[in-house]
């Protein structure tokens, strides 16, 4: 007994007939009338009613159609099984990151444990600002992102939160604003600000609450890199809004010059991280190797909401 004939047998009794059977299957009718004969030979009875209109199943028939059938599924979910780990064997895994992500998530430690688990797996990694890598994942381009945005996930996307961190002003160590702890955006309205481009989720949440806000701004430096912003601010060109936890990695900014920091007044400005992911129709993610490391992230990784994030009634806390 093999899985063809058992296919044989099954589709002979859903369709009830050699002849149609036979066209299903694109097998000749003979070939068909053997495979069950010796079938029901190997079983020692009898599965089908032969008439000269339709075919029928014997009482063991009945019997044997759903073991049959369960067989058969079982067999296919083994092929699928195979099919996906050959496909994660050989598959590459593109992911984009936006800069200065170490105080809130070791990126390198993270992919060192996959890689170590998945040697087979080529792995990608893109740097880039939070429109360019979310744009990256709606074309199939990146199969994930650790990014941060504002508004809601595109269609046939899906964000993970992994971390919420209020906003906080950064200046020169001197500045009168440094080592206060109740700045209004008011505050801020006259100081000049150097800023990551629009393309970049911090400058966008930011352009939002200002906006919100009613409040206009004077952005005299305008970088695609947050360690050049952080030297033009150490240096006394502006100030800048960060997230609170990226700073604190960043006491000291590559220039080798201090920062000073004051926190906002209430309400809290939220930025969120979060990993971003393509999803089918099913609303399951796309690719054995995605869902592998999507596995891998939730197993290693502290989520905050699987559900969806960046909806603007989030962006401030009270």
């Amino acid at each position: 007994m093999d899985l063809r004939q058992l296919e044989h047998f099954v589709t002979v009794a859903a369709e009830q007939s050699f002849t149609r059977a036979a066209r299903r299957l694109n097998i000749v009718q003979s070939g068909l009338s053997a495979s069950i004969r010796t079938l029901e030979d190997e079983l020692g009875a009898p599965l089908l009613l032969r008439t000269t209109r339709r075919v029928d199943l014997t009482a063991t028939g009945r019997a044997f159609l759903a073991e049959a059938r369960r067989v058969l599924s079982a067999a296919d979910e083994a092929r699928q099984v195979v099919a996906q780990m050959t496909g994660l064997q050989r598959g590459t895994l593109s992911i984009g990151i936006i800069p200065g992500l170490a105080p809130l998530i070791d990126i390198p430690e993270l992919l060192g444990r996959f890689r170590d688990a998945h040697s087979c797996v080529e792995i990608r990694l893109i740097s880039g600002g939070s429109l360019l890598l979310i744009d990256g994942v709606c074309t199939g381009e990146l199969d994930l992102a650790f990014t941060q945005f504002v508004g809601r996930t595109p269609p046939g996307t899906k964000a993970w939160m992994l971390a919420c961190e209020p906003l906080v002003a950064v200046c020169a160590p001197g500045h009168a604003l440094a080592g206060r702890h109740d700045v209004t955006l008011g505050d801020l309205v006259a100081e000049t600000f150097v800023e990551l481009r629009r393309d970049w989720g911090t400058r966008q949440l930011i352009d939002q609450v200002f906006s919100e806000s009613r409040l206009n701004r004077r952005i005299g430096f305008e970088v695609n890199d947050p360690t050049m912003q952080l030297d033009l601010v150490a240096h006394g060109l502006g100030v800048a809004l960060v997230p609170k936890a990226v700073i604190c990695g960043h006491s000291m900014t590559q220039a080798g010059k201090q920062l000073g920091v004051a926190e906002l007044a209430g309400p809290e400005i939220c930025w969120e991280l979060a990993a971003v992911f393509a999803q089918d129709e099913a609303q399951q993610p796309v690719g054995a190797v995605t869902r592998t490391f999507l596995e891998f992230l939730r197993a290693t990784v502290t989520l905050l909401d699987e559900s969806e994030v960046g909806d603007s009634d989030m962006a401030m806390a009270g």
